[in-house]
């Protein structure tokens, strides 16, 4: 597949506390022999499993950085067997620009794997990711929020699986996070994914939603840490007992869940993020922004359950997501 053009600044393999980058060449007007310069910690002590730890694979997604930063800066050697690789900002061009996608290339990370080592700034850390660190690990844990545009019920998630070996290992590491709430997930879209190419080398895999809205809240970041340390407990990387509180369960079992907008305008929520909803309920109507005196088109629930996410922005377009109704198991 290629060579990467992208370099650690320091060991992955040494024992200890390592900061530094993963630099990549990127050549542009305001700086000819420029880099991208993406923030890696490393904290290794003995043999044992390894975990990689991931956040801002959407630039606009604030806990995962947040709680990792703390991570990197706190993570104390003497207390872990194995290594923890910390990734605060994997997408660091989009972090920067505090934007979903890519300013360099307004690819979505997301969308991107397993990438390419002589593609674009995107693909090329995308395949870095892909071929250097995922194969380290034995977990990995993408960290996830609504960003700018949408709002979450806080919750991990593992995603059904064909091997159903990895999929109680993945199962099993979700509910370990316990975050208040526990999603099983059936993937719409899932090429490209940074999920699915970690599943396809056959690891485990936990990912987030913690909230959204372009930001972070003290309770959404406490979601988050606690979810670390619970995950590296269960991994037998840190001993202690974990956190464990009530979570609900949740199923996304297909497309059914999902609301989609199929006017644009005003949009105005008939429901709350947390609230029951019925099959046929509506739990929103979208009102034209262009004039008076027009009745609204509604957007009524395909299943029962629970209202999980919704759109934040109070305009809509056509096709714009509307909500998201999980079910209660």
């Amino acid at each position: 597949m290629g060579q990467s053009m992208i370099t650690s600044t320091i060991p992955l393999d040494a024992n200890g506390v390592h900061h530094g980058f993963l630099k990549l060449p990127y050549s542009r007007n305001d700086s000819a022999w420029g880099s991208v310069m993406i923030p890696i910690t490393v904290v290794a002590n003995g043999d044992g499993p390894t975990a990689l730890l991931t956040g801002a694979n959407h630039g606009d997604e604030y806990e995962g950085p947040i709680a990792l930063q703390n991570l990197a800066a706190s993570l104390d050697p003497a207390t872990i067997t194995g290594r923890v690789i910390i990734l605060p900002m994997m997408n660091q061009p989009a972090f920067a620009a505090g934007t979903r996608c890519s300013p360099i290339d307004d690819a979505n990370m997301n969308r991107s794997f397993p990438g390419k080592p002589d593609g674009t700034v995107t693909q090329k850390i995308c395949h870095y990711v892909a071929t250097e660190l995922v194969p380290l690990a034995d977990v990995v844990l993408d960290f996830h929020s609504g960003g700018r545009t949408l709002d979450f019920l806080p919750f991990a998630a593992a995603h059904i699986l064909d091997d159903k070996t990895q999929e109680a290992a993945c199962m099993a590491a979700m509910q370990a996070f316990n975050a208040p709430y526990s999603v099983r997930m059936l993937e719409i879209d899932n090429v490209g994914m940074f999920d699915t190419e970690v599943e396809s080398q056959g690891k485990i895999f936990v990912t987030t939603e913690l909230g959204g809205a372009g930001t972070a809240t003290a309770k959404s970041v406490s979601i988050a840490v606690k979810g670390i340390q619970n995950l590296l407990i269960h991994t037998g990387i840190l001993q202690g007992e974990m956190q464990i509180s009530d979570s609900v369960q949740l199923d996304m079992p297909d497309d059914t869940c999902f609301v989609f907008a199929r006017d644009a305008g005003l949009i105005e929520y008939l429901v709350d993020l947390g609230e029951p909803v019925a099959i046929d309920q509506p739990i929103a109507r979208i009102w034209p922004a262009d004039r008076t005196g027009v009745a609204p088109t509604i957007c009524h629930a395909q299943r029962a359950g629970i209202m999980t996410a919704r759109h934040v922005p109070g305009l809509v377009k056509m096709g714009d997501f509307v909500g998201l109704v999980a079910v209660p198991i």
